[in-house]
């Protein structure tokens, strides 16, 4: 598995918890965690198993994020999906070192050069803490 940019195939792990968001350091600056699904996995299984395997965080890949525009195209997989942190604390054996892992708070995470798809943004923004 490599860490590549959404695209193609390519499922977007958007992992939060308290208000924060998950990036993690690509070859280009700050992103998603990101890469293509396995044979018969799921984006949601995909997400989750990316997360884990790149920063030692166990969540879920609980809500797939579609955008308006991509509803009734027949799309299959969604672009980018929402996970739950079920763990605080990174197993050990993640592919990425701490340094290369942050967790942004959504009000920051526009700002950040981390790509973020229009559907990641509008979900961060219904889900800001007041």
């Amino acid at each position: 598995m490599t860490l590549e940019d959404a695209g193609g195939g390519a499922v977007q792990a958007v992992a939060v918890y308290d208000g924060r968001l998950l990036l993690v350091e690509r070859q280009d600056g700050w992103g998603l965690p990101s890469g293509a699904p396995e044979p018969a996995e799921t984006p949601e299984a995909t997400a989750a198993r990316l997360v884990y395997e790149l920063t030692g965080y166990l969540v879920d890949g609980s809500q797939p994020l579609r955008s308006p525009a991509a509803t009734g195209t027949g799309t299959d997989a969604p672009p980018a999906v929402v996970c739950q942190l079920l763990s605080e604390d990174p197993s050990d054996g993640a592919r990425l070192t701490p340094e290369q892992i942050r967790w942004v708070p959504f009000a920051e995470a526009a700002d950040v050069d981390a790509g973020l798809p229009q559907v990641v943004r509008d979900y961060l923004e219904g889900h800001t803490p007041v």
